[in-house]
């Protein structure tokens, strides 16, 4: 990924930046991002190796097909071995385990029909080009790509595809952070608690995931600093977007003030993007939603409204994902742990040794954004 502007990426701005963050720095700061690019743009940049040793990234759940749950995935399986179904889905998804060791991909092989694709919009293609085939789309990524899956199922009632639905995974970031913080606050740290026993970090500060708030807009992030009295900046993916975020963090707490700030201005409106909320508002509700690691958290996922039934593959296929069997998956992964900011990827037992990007144990190794995938790109002392 190249940069827009090669001044956001100017070595003698971010030395400044870096001598700045030094000189304020006047305590540990620990901050969690919770977006897949923050995560490869961090790693990608270097900047732990240049920012102060008191300073610890953790990488939260902002991997939209890391946080899939197992049980999801075996809903995915489900559909892959129905003939008379096509499965259009994003890259990444295709090599995620899931119960026994199975994956999407691994079905292509064995005979499912699975394309594919790069937008929405060619899943409403291929339901054209298949009319005697049922077309299901897989829909998964948080309030950034929900949108555009919106779009494809408006799309489909208009030209009136009988052969087209979603199987909507989409998920919500807020109620993702909250559960994250209240787990924190219900769990006190104690030294004494071993890396096989991780419990939940502290938490000083939040880098704020940019492409979701070009969507939603700062507010709904509003409840991290009234509610839990910690500073949040959404940043851009520069790095100095990255390390401004960082001084703007330190300069709050040193002033007893939580905040949430806008440091991605040039991309991100105070109000967010009102057409794409309300698409999505027309086409989705809000419902209860499992995430890998993190369970069951209320109101966490989106699921297709009554008025658009017809394009609900949950529905038309009568797929259950609450069979607890089919969430069954290798204990020895750790990925859960990972997602929830417990462990570091060095941490897990698999990694760099058994699961590798090349055969992948867990969902943090498949995804270019996950952060075990990218600790193991761009890490060299594990």
């Amino acid at each position: 990924m190249q940069p827009i502007d090669p001044t956001f990426s100017d070595p003698e701005l971010c030395r400044g930046l870096l001598d700045r963050i030094e000189d304020e720095l006047d305590s540990p700061l620990r901050f969690m991002e919770v977006c897949g690019t923050h995560t490869t743009a961090i790693f990608r940049a270097g900047l732990p190796s240049l920012w102060s040793s008191r300073i610890t990234h953790i990488s939260g759940p902002g991997c939209p097909v890391c946080v899939t749950h197992s049980r999801e995935i075996a809903s995915c399986l489900e559909l892959a071995g129905k003939d008379e179904v096509i499965l259009a889905s994003f890259g990444d998804l295709m090599r995620i385990p899931g119960p026994k060791g199975m994956s999407l991909g691994r079905a292509r092989a064995k005979g499912a029909d699975l394309r594919i694709i790069y937008s929405p919009l060619e899943a409403l293609e291929l339901a054209v080009q298949n009319p005697k085939r049922a077309v299901v789309f897989l829909g998964v990524g948080f309030e950034t790509t929900a949108p555009a899956t919106a779009v494809a199922i408006c799309a489909a009632r208009q030209a009136k595809l009988e052969n087209f639905s979603v199987l909507c995974m989409h998920k919500l970031t807020p109620p993702a952070l909250r559960a994250l913080l209240r787990e924190a606050e219900q769990e006190p740290v104690k030294e004494e608690d071993a890396p096989s026993n991780p419990v939940a970090p502290i938490l000083d500060a939040f880098l704020l995931p940019g492409h979701v708030s070009t969507i939603l807009g700062p507010e709904p992030f509003r409840f991290i600093a009234d509610e839990y009295g910690k500073p949040g900046v959404i940043g851009g993916f520069e790095p100095t977007d990255i390390l401004q975020s960082l001084l703007l963090m330190i300069r709050m707490r040193k002033k007893g003030r939580a905040k949430i700030v806008n440091q991605y201005s040039r991309a991100v409106d105070a109000k967010g993007n009102a057409k794409a909320r309300a698409l999505m508002d027309e086409v989705f509700t809000a419902a209860d939603s499992l995430w890998r690691g993190l369970g069951l958290i209320p109101q966490s996922g989106l699921e297709i409204r009554a008025a658009y039934v017809d394009f609900d593959a949950r529905e038309r296929f009568s797929l259950d994902c609450s069979d607890p069997a089919s969430a069954l998956e290798n204990p020895a992964c750790k990925c859960g742990e990972v997602l929830r900011g417990r462990i570091s990827p060095r941490e897990c037992p698999l990694f760099a040794k058994v699961c590798v990007p090349e055969r992948p144990a867990g969902p943090c190794m498949v995804s270019s954004e996950g952060s075990c995938a990218a600790f193991f790109r761009y890490q060299i002392d594990f």
